[in-house]
């Protein structure tokens, strides 16, 4: 069968390699580069019994079910508060402020202003599941070569180098929104005033948008490497029947 779709020949290699496993790794990566070979024309080996819809239907099922599961997870309250891997501090600009106030018995406006923060990621990240889909469009057989023989993070990494951009312009309208309605401005400029009483105290501000958004979109695609490491080495992360289909090859 030839391959004669770009986006087909790209889902094809890459479902290729986030369905290896370690037990079955070495053959999967053949198999991919069978496919690699095939991709100028000539017939590959394994792709036959699936047509190219089948195989970039999984490409997509793939990031489809591995983002939802990253925006249900982060996307939710506590998703960044309560996390030891992605919970978002004040800005180190701050710690001076965070010191000083904690020293007179003010640390609950610190406290306060940290948790509003994450309330704000917290927000912010659903706004990052429908980039993934112009994301593949763009992906080129190159990329795709470059995923199948790179680490196994490879396309978080590709995706991450896509969609970073987009996702900080999608995602700071909403943090500038939602840093005022969960109250963090106010709870800044409270924060700041019992700052400025203490005397002799150095100035201090931090860009509370950047900062969010900077550690929102670190936290989406820590998150996503783990799915991605997921879908390929747990059958039972595979979780629709294209998934399946494709997969378990």
């Amino acid at each position: 069968m030839k391959i004669i779709s770009r986006i087909g020949a790209s889902g094809a290699i890459i479902a290729v390699m986030l369905a290896a496993s370690p037990a079955i790794s070495q053959s999967f990566l053949d198999r991919g580069k069978d496919l690699l070979k095939g991709l100028g024309g000539g017939s590959t080996t394994g792709a036959a019994a699936l047509s190219v819809g089948e195989i970039a239907g999984g490409l997509k099922d793939a990031l489809r079910v591995g983002s939802e599961r990253v925006v249900s997870t982060l996307g939710r309250a506590d998703g960044f508060n309560k996390s030891s891997d992605v919970h978002i501090p004040l800005p180190g600009s701050l710690k001076t402020v965070q010191s000083m106030l904690n020293k007179v018995g003010m640390s609950s406006l610190t406290d306060d202003l940290e948790l509003r923060l994450n309330r704000a990621a917290e927000a912010a990240v659903p706004k990052a599941s429908k980039l993934f889909g112009n994301a593949i469009a763009q992906m080129t057989i190159e990329d795709a070569k470059a995923i199948l023989n790179g680490p196994k993070d490879s396309a978080t990494k590709y995706f991450q180098g896509k969609m970073s951009g987009p996702l900080m312009g999608e995602m700071k309208p909403i943090v500038n929104s939602q840093l005022s309605q969960v109250g963090a401005i106010a709870s800044y400029d409270k924060m700041i005033g019992q700052y400025k009483s203490i005397p002799f105290v150095p100035d201090a501000k931090a860009n509370l948008t950047n900062h969010v958004l900077e550690k929102a979109i670190a936290g989406v695609f820590l998150y996503l490497g783990r799915e991605e490491a997921a879908i390929r080495e747990n059958p039972a992360k595979r979780t629709t029947d294209l998934l399946k289909k494709v997969f378990n090859r």
